[in-house]
């Protein structure tokens, strides 16, 4: 077997089988630097306060890039449409969240609703919802910096629930609520406020996740070309190998028939 190897047809063939099997490993080599360079995590700013002129407008559709951002808003709350939602966590507490409705005047004109704090006590909620809506009396613009979120989807209440219990910030659900808003600009979205209003507690809104996913394709693509690199080289091997069999086998036919040849028939 060794001896066939050392031949020069087969070292310039093994040789060949060496130069494909460079060539498929650098395929392997791309595939995975395209699975890590589509892994690479875009590092977004959420925590820099953006207007939120600069990260969406009302009657479109929530970006990823906005999702998780802190933004600053200015407008006016609209009073008698702060509602209460329900089983909100809070540092895995339920509780409820007091929501208003914030006309934005800084930017595109729309309804935009504000979380204002957290509390697990109905009554407490319900005390400050009241005051929200008696300040909100005045007309006086308010700011407002938080983490914008996109809508949330409407969850239907228990059947033996109060049929306006609220358990989502449903963009979908509080048009419905809110009085004369039909036909209006309104995001779909709201903002968590970062400083809660008297007599709630500051909602726990983390910065999204920087998260990459591994391209599996691209692996999976590497690993084929692996497999190929290897059976070049087993290619050659088998060809060899074949080859020692067929000079075997010649050799051995060849000795058959001298022996045939040599034999005189019996008188």
């Amino acid at each position: 077997m060794l001896r066939m190897m050392l031949r020069p047809r087969w070292v310039l063939a093994l040789v060949a089988a060496l130069a494909i099997a460079a060539g498929f490993a650098l395929l392997a080599q791309w595939q995975l630097g395209r699975a890590a360079e589509q892994a690479t995590v875009v590092v977004r700013p959420t925590e820099d306060v953006r207007p939120l002129a600069d990260v969406v407008r009302p009657d479109g559709p929530t970006e990823q890039a906005a999702t998780g951002q802190r933004v600053s808003v200015t407008g006016t709350i609209v009073p008698g449409d702060t509602v209460l939602v329900g089983g909100r966590l809070n540092d895995g507490v339920a509780g409820w969240w007091v929501v208003a409705h914030l006309e934005v005047t800084d930017a595109a004109p729309g309804g935009l609703p504000v979380a204002l704090g957290w509390t697990p006590d109905e009554a407490t909620a319900r005390a400050a919802a009241e005051r929200v809506d008696a300040e909100a009396g005045s007309g006086a613009e308010v700011e407002v910096v938080g983490r914008f979120l996109p809508s949330e989807a409407p969850i239907a209440p228990a059947d033996d629930a109060d049929p306006q219990f609220m358990q989502s910030v449903a963009v979908a659900h509080l048009v419905n609520v809110w009085a004369d808003y039909d036909d209006k600009p309104v995001y779909f979205g709201y903002v968590t406020q970062a400083e809660p209003v008297a007599g709630l507690e500051a909602i726990v809104s983390p910065p999204p996740m920087q998260e990459a996913e591994l391209n599996w394709l691209n692996v999976f693509y590497a690993i084929e070309w692996v497999v190929f690199a290897g059976f070049a080289v087993f290619v050659w091997y088998r060809l060899v190998r074949d080859a020692v069999e067929r000079e075997r086998e010649e050799a051995e036919l060849e000795a058959q028939a001298g022996e045939s040849a040599g034999v005189t028939p019996a008188p």
